[in-house]
């Protein structure tokens, strides 16, 4: 590893034509990113490629000004590129989280370069990927150029997070704090959901959540429960109380007992102060962390997603407004499989009953353009404000009786209508 001043300079060696992933949440090396605009405007680079997961900052390289020069595949689609989002040079691929890897390290989608963004390298020169693993690992194992940015307020993980500083060719200092969430503060309705979920849940269940103010609800309702695990592709503040509370030991889990397992994590800093070097921390590959037969093997797992709409056959849009991607599949498929798998587990969709605009998110058919991350066949519960609607082994009728049932009640009546109108022949 060879130590530079500036992040041009770090960024020098990187040529027109090359394929660059870029790490992503807490851990966007937006000092690097900012080096590789800079040269882009002085049209020193050309025909580049941003590959990368869900990334925060700016996201300049985006922009207008370098659509004839610049591609950007998202694997996840972000907030700081929703609006950038035109299937020309800035596009989407959807992939369950779990394949990404293997993508990478078959050729499939090509890496040249990796920027990253690590803690300073340890007494035995290893640098950790600090907040987030998931497809960055990959990326470093075949990428010829490794570029990184070596920030001291990383923390340092353990797991599959540990990068030798001799695949690191240039490296440049920093000191500034990484990004942190703001958390997030359910309300009513929320909290509702989040008790009706915690009553599917037994002590002993292994979790699985995502952000947001509806699995926060769900994890503020388990902290009266007992001997919980998690195995998740990410976890925040949320997760971190039931931890500190005792809620969470990891002691029953078959896989990985004692860890709190995961591919990345974004939070406060009180997160990230609680991971560094901790044991009880592992940040893992999502090409294992999210592997159905990896999940399966924990007893009690549970799956705690969300949704934009769900239809009444059971169908999960999860990645789209309509045809306007506001995200990706992520994991969602990975840990429904898995947990439909695991010895007592359950699979949950959990979303309000309405939009803030005041529409059904339970629909009779999906909105036109839609994309169904999961499947009639593999949702199992659907919780709503109003209660929980047990899918698995209904028929179509069966299903959308049960769906009705947990929408708002003023929706209701006119589900019940077009459905009949639409399925009911």
């Amino acid at each position: 590893m060879e130590w530079v001043s500036t992040p041009a300079e770090a960024v020098s060696a990187v040529q027109s034509g090359a394929r660059i992933y870029l790490h992503g949440q807490a851990a966007t090396p937006n000092r690097l990113i900012e080096a590789i605009v800079t040269r882009l405007r002085e049209r020193a680079l050309t025909d580049l490629e941003f590959l990368h997961l869900h990334t925060v900052g700016p996201a300049t390289y985006a922009d207008p000004e370098f659509a004839d020069r610049v591609r950007v595949t998202n694997f996840f689609v972000g907030p700081n590129l929703r609006s950038r989002i035109n299937h020309r040079n800035v596009d989407y691929l959807p992939c369950f989280l779990s394949e990404i890897p293997g993508l990478i390290r078959s050729g499939k989608r090509k890496v040249d370069v990796a920027l990253i963004h690590v803690s300073p390298p340890d007494a035995h020169g290893f640098c950790s990927l600090g907040t987030s693993v998931e497809a960055t690992r990959a990326a470093v194992e075949v990428a010829s150029l490794v570029i990184a940015q070596v920030n001291d307020r990383m923390p340092r993980t353990h797991g599959d997070s540990l990068i030798h500083v001799d695949r690191i060719r240039y490296a440049v200092r920093v000191s500034e704090p990484i990004f942190e969430t703001t958390p997030s503060s359910p309300g009513p309705v929320e909290l509702r959901i989040g008790e009706h979920a915690a009553g599917l849940i037994e002590d002993g269940s292994t979790l699985q959540m995502g952000i947001g103010s509806v699995p926060d609800a769900v994890l503020v309702a388990l902290k009266d429960h007992r001997d919980l695990g998690i195995h998740t592709e990410m976890w925040t503040d949320g997760a971190l109380d039931l931890i500190l509370s005792g809620a969470v030991n990891n002691r029953l889990k078959k896989v990985h007992p004692g860890k709190t397992v995961s591919s990345f994590i974004l939070g406060t800093r009180k997160v990230y102060d609680f991971i560094h070097d901790n044991p009880s921390v592992i940040q893992l590959d999502a090409a294992y962390v999210n592997h159905p037969g990896v999940i399966s093997r924990n007893p009690k797992v549970v799956a705690i997603n969300s949704a934009v709409e769900v239809d009444l056959t059971g169908q999960v849009c999860a990645d789209s407004i309509g045809d306007r991607i506001i995200s990706g599949v992520g994991g969602q498929v990975d840990f429904i499989t898995g947990a439909s798998m695991s010895e007592g587990g359950k699979a949950i969709i959990a979303l309000p009953s309405r939009t803030h605009q005041g529409a059904s998110r339970l629909t009779p058919v999906l909105k036109s353009g839609a994309g169904v991350v999961t499947t009639r066949a593999h949702v199992h519960h659907v919780i709503t404000e109003y209660g929980v609607a047990d899918l698995y082994g209904k028929t179509i009728a069966e299903r959308a009786r049960s769906l009705i049932a947990i929408a708002h009640p003023d929706d209701r009546e006119k589900l019940e209508r077009e459905f009949s109108s639409r399925f009911a022949h």
